[in-house]
C-alpha cells in the first residue's frame, strides 16, 4: 500500500515507487564479512571518538559498495546534529553525478541533549542512507524513495550487519 503522498507524483515518479515498494530484502554481498566494521562503529561510539567513527563508518561503507559492485561513498561523521522546529536530521545522502563520490553524512550527538546516539540508532541511520545509494547505483531508480520495500530492504541488511556483528537482530536479546 503507498504511503500518502504517492498520489502527488508523477505518473514516471510512481513507476519508480512501485518498482522500489515491490523489491524485499537486502542480504550481504558475497564475501563480505563486516562484523569487524560494525564493532568497531559501536567502539568508536562508546568511546565517544568521532575520527574512529568515521574511519569505521568508512570502512563499512567500502567493503559493503565493493560487495556490491557499485561506486565508492564518502563518509562524514559530524559532532551534534542540526535541529528546526521540523526535528532532528540524523543522516543526509547527497548523491553526486557531477563530482563523485556520493556523500554521507552521520551526526554522532542528539540535538537537544548533545548525547551520543545509541548504537542500533546510529547503525540503522547509516544503513538508511547506504540504500539510498543502492537504490540508484545497485537497482538503477531514477528516484530514491521511503517505500515499505525501501524499509524492508533497510531492515533486511541492518539485521544482517548486526547478526555479522554478534548483536542481537530486532532488538532481540
Amino acid at each position: 500500500m503507498p504511503f500518502a503522498y504517492y498520489a502527488k507524483l508523477s505518473p514516471a515518479s510512481q513507476r519508480t515507487y512501485r518498482k522500489s515498494d515491490g523489491m524485499g530484502n537486502l542480504a550481504l554481498p558475497d564475501g563480505v564479512a563486516p562484523g569487524a566494521h560494525v564493532v568497531a562503529i559501536r567502539d568508536a561510539l562508546t568511546r565517544d571518538d568521532r575520527a574512529g567513527l568515521q574511519a569505521a563508518c568508512q570502512a563499512l561503507a567500502a567493503a559493503l559498495t565493493q560487495g556490491y559492485g557499485v561506486p565508492p561513498l564518502r563518509i562524514k561523521v559530524l559532532a551534534q546534529r542540526p535541529s528546526d522546529e521540523s526535528g532532528d536530521l540524523h543522516g543526509l545522502y547527497e548523491p553526486d553525478d557531477e563530482n563523485p563520490p556520493a556523500r554521507i553524512t552521520l551526526w554522532m550527538r542528539t540535538a537537544a541533549l548533545r548525547k551520543v546516539v545509541a548504537f542500533r540508532t546510529f547503525m540503522r541511520t547509516l544503513v538508511h542512507e547506504v540504500c539510498h545509494h543502492l537504490d540508484y547505483e545497485l537497482f538503477k531508480l531514477e528516484e530514491t524513495f521511503h517505500t515499505e520495500g525501501f524499509y524492508k530492504r533497510e531492515s533486511s541488511l541492518a539485521n544482517a550487519l548486526f547478526a555479522a556483528a554478534g548483536e542481537p537482530v530486532n532488538g532481540a536479546r
